[in-house]
């Protein structure tokens, strides 16, 4: 009879079992610390721009060009919201003013910001359905923030913003619901928004991941407070008109116009 090979080696058999055990004993040991420490990536930190240095962004939007008719809104699918006006409700996609300027312009600040990460606020930002219409019709807000939805009406009306990088959502809210609260959690801009039920219902969000946005108001103009020093593009989007940029550099404890137009199309 041959004898059993396996016998020739007793030493070395010996010595890759213990190293095949100890291979094991510590990949098994690495895989239960890592468990229980349960680590977790640091978070990055908060940006703060000193008080010292803080700078500010502001300007005016403008409209040139022959200045639109004002355009009649048919809501007569629904009484209560023809009676919320009086039988006239004119159409706010266009809103220039006495002098030219651009109101619901979303402005914010595109680049210069890279690197830098900002706290998220805790107030929340709301957006009110009455007089069906969405109020404000443009408006802005951080990655995370709350934004309240309220119903202020005394009909159903639907919020259905129709994001594509964020989630796409859409929730029916009657006379006296609840508030909703909803976040969105990249940026993007803009999110239109609509009413499934009153199809003239729109509103325009900007999410965006910093804090250095604004609508203009009426008059077209608009402020970008608490900058840090640096060079910026400023960015203008409007929902019929398009974008308009422009480059502004700003120094300590300085401030610096940012003015932009639009031309009729």
């Amino acid at each position: 009879m041959k004898p059993n090979p396996l016998f020739r080696y007793p030493a070395a058999l010996l010595i890759a079992s213990s190293l095949l055990y100890g291979c094991k004993s510590n990949s098994v040991e690495t895989t239960q610390s890592s468990a229980k420490t349960g680590a977790v990536p640091a978070a990055e930190p908060v940006y703060t721009v000193d008080p010292a240095v803080a700078t500010t962004i502001l300007g005016t939007v403008r409209y040139t060009g022959a200045k639109p008719k004002p355009q009649l809104v048919d809501m007569s699918s629904d009484p209560t919201c023809v009676a919320a006006h009086k039988g006239k409700a004119y159409d706010e996609s266009l809103v220039v003013g006495a002098k030219g300027g651009l109101g619901n312009v979303f402005v914010y600040i595109e680049k210069g910001l890279e690197g830098k990460h900002f706290a998220t606020p805790t107030a929340a930002v709301t957006i009110d359905q009455a007089g069906c219409w969405f109020r404000p019709r443009v408006l802005g807000l951080q990655v995370g923030q709350t934004l309240n939805v309220v119903n202020s009406d005394p009909v159903t009306h639907n919020i259905h913003p129709m994001a594509m990088v964020n989630r796409e959502w859409n929730h029916s809210q009657g006379p006296g619901d609840p508030v909703m609260h909803r976040t969105f959690t990249k940026q993007e801009i803009m999110i239109p928004v609509k009413c499934n039920i009153h199809d003239w219902m729109h509103a325009f969000i900007g999410v965006v991941d910093h804090p250095y946005f604004a609508t203009t108001k009426d008059d077209g103009s608009f402020t970008l407070p608490d900058l840090p020093p640096g060079t910026y593009t400023v960015t203008a989007w409007h929902e019929t008109l398009g974008r308009q940029s422009i480059t502004v550099t700003v120094t300590a404890s300085g401030k610096a116009m940012a003015n932009l137009t639009f031309a009729a199309k």
